[in-house]
Order: structure tokens, then sequence, then C-alpha cells
């Protein structure tokens, strides 16, 4: 088998095989600030030659699922997320794996001589394990990209929608641009956190940013409303403008129980009115 083969070709020539595949990887990938660098490149390559060399010694095929190449796996998925934090691309991740083709190949046929035979097969076997390591090594990028995209993604709807202490029990929530379901949920759990934190009586949420409400959006406000009675809070929607006003009526959705205020102002001169605070000249 070719594992056999490989892992004798590694302990006989992996020196060889490490530094010719290190230049490659070298001049192929960038190393300048913020990136891999030289020395750092050089350990993975050999490590990733050790674990090769003892996976291969025992296992009894390419199915890199098996307990053999546990190791290697491990290895190979922290080498994906370290180059998708670092920002490389999946075509750079990939050739971490695909470029030790070359100088393995080149000791294969160095190996098999002048045995053709010989060489078509073991080249084809180490293909075929090289392929399903580097298929291996872009699953677990894309997966590290997709989770560096998402926390990307609901940082910046954390940022964009701020929740402010007016007063002492009092929050206010200024809501700008449009509400879907994902960016209420995280409107919901931070307003609720904050309520948790800051003992709050009562939370304005202030839709004034927000250029249009329809079915949904009235949902979402209602949701949030809800949560909060549930938490002790009292809500308070401002910045209801006569075409919003109007849209509600049209749509039928059920505001009633729920206080709204035109603007801001009128809704913190409420809110201080029921918390018992008065603002003093």
């Amino acid at each position: 088998m070719a594992e056999g083969i490989i892992s004798s070709l590694l302990k006989k020539s992996g020196k060889d095989i490490q530094a010719s595949w290190t230049r490659d990887l070298a001049a192929a990938l960038p190393t300048g600030k913020g990136r891999i660098s030289a020395s750092e490149l050089e350990q993975q390559t050999a490590e990733f030659i050790k674990l090769l060399t003892v996976a291969a010694e025992h296992s009894r095929g390419a199915d890199i699922s098996a307990s053999d190449f546990k190791a290697l796996r491990e290895f190979l998925e922290g080498v994906s997320r370290s180059r998708a934090l670092q920002g490389y691309t999946s075509d750079e991740t990939a050739a971490f794996i695909f470029s030790f083709k070359k100088p393995l190949f080149e000791q294969l046929r160095l190996a098999a001589g002048k045995d053709v035979e010989t060489l078509a097969n073991e080249t084809w076997l180490a293909t075929v394990l090289l392929d399903s390591l580097g298929m291996h090594t872009v699953k677990t990028f894309q997966k590290a990209r997709e989770d560096v995209i998402n926390r990307q993604q609901r940082d910046m709807l954390e940022l964009s929608t701020p929740v402010v202490k007016l007063w002492d029990g009092i929050l206010a929530l200024p809501m700008i641009g449009t509400l879907d379901s994902a960016r209420t949920q995280v409107v919901m759990e931070t307003l609720l956190q904050r309520v948790v934190e800051t003992g709050a009586q009562i939370a304005i949420l202030d839709i004034t940013g927000v250029p249009t409400v329809d079915t949904l959006v009235a949902q979402h406000l209602l949701k949030t409303v809800t949560a909060l009675r549930l938490m002790g809070a009292e809500a308070i929607i401002s910045g209801v403008r006569p075409q919003i006003a109007q849209t509600i009526v049209h749509l039928g959705v059920d505001l009633q129980g729920v206080t709204t205020k035109a603007n801001l102002a009128d809704a913190l001169a409420l809110a201080l009115k029921r918390t018992g605070s008065t603002l003093k000249n």
C-alpha cells in the first residue's frame, strides 16, 4: 500500500521533502505583517510530516476518518482555523496540503526508478490520500470563516442597536434602519440583559430612524414589549410619526396597552413622571 511506502519515504527523505516544500510555500504565501512567519511555517511543515509519517505507518488505507489519522486531522484543523483568523484565502490555505505533492512525488519517482507501474500506482494512491487531507483542511477553513463572519455580523448588529441609560431606571434603545428577525432577536437579548444589569423600570424603544413599519416589524416590536413586561419593566415606543401611525392602523396591528409617543423627548418626560423623577434646572 502507498501508506507504507509513504511512511518509509518520509523517514528516509523527510528532511529533503520538508526543505523543498517549505521553500515553495514561503514563495507562494504572503508572510507580511499579521501573517504567518517563516519560522512558524517551518514548524508546521515539520509537524505535518511527522504526523503523516506516523499515520501512514499504522493505517491500512487512505481513509482519513480512521483513528490513525486523528492527530493529523486535529493538526490540520488548527492550521486552517489560524489561517482563517489571519486573513488567508481558501486557496492559500489549501496550498499547504496540495503543494506537498510536488516534493513527495519527486521522491516517489526517485524511489521507483524505472518501475513505471509502481510509480503510477503509488502516485495515484498518494494523490487520493493528500486530496482527502486537502479537502478536510478546506472544509475546516470554510467553517472557521463562517464562524468569523457570523461573529462579525452579530457584533455589527449589537453596535447598531446601542442601549443608552437616560436616567436612573430609564433605558432607551434608538433603532435605525430596517428591522428583521435576526436583528430583532439581538435587540431583545441586548435590551433584556441591560434591564437585568441596571434594574431599569422603563425602556423606551425609539423607532424614529426606522424607515417603514410593516406587519413583521410591528410584531417584532410587540414581542419585545411582551418580553420587557415579563422582566417587570414597562415599554414606551417613541418616534411614531403620522405615516407610521396610519400604516399600523391599516395593518390592523393591535397596539392596545402599549404606550406610544411622537418623539423621544415626550417619551422621556412620561418615563420621568412614572418613575417619580424630576428634571432640575
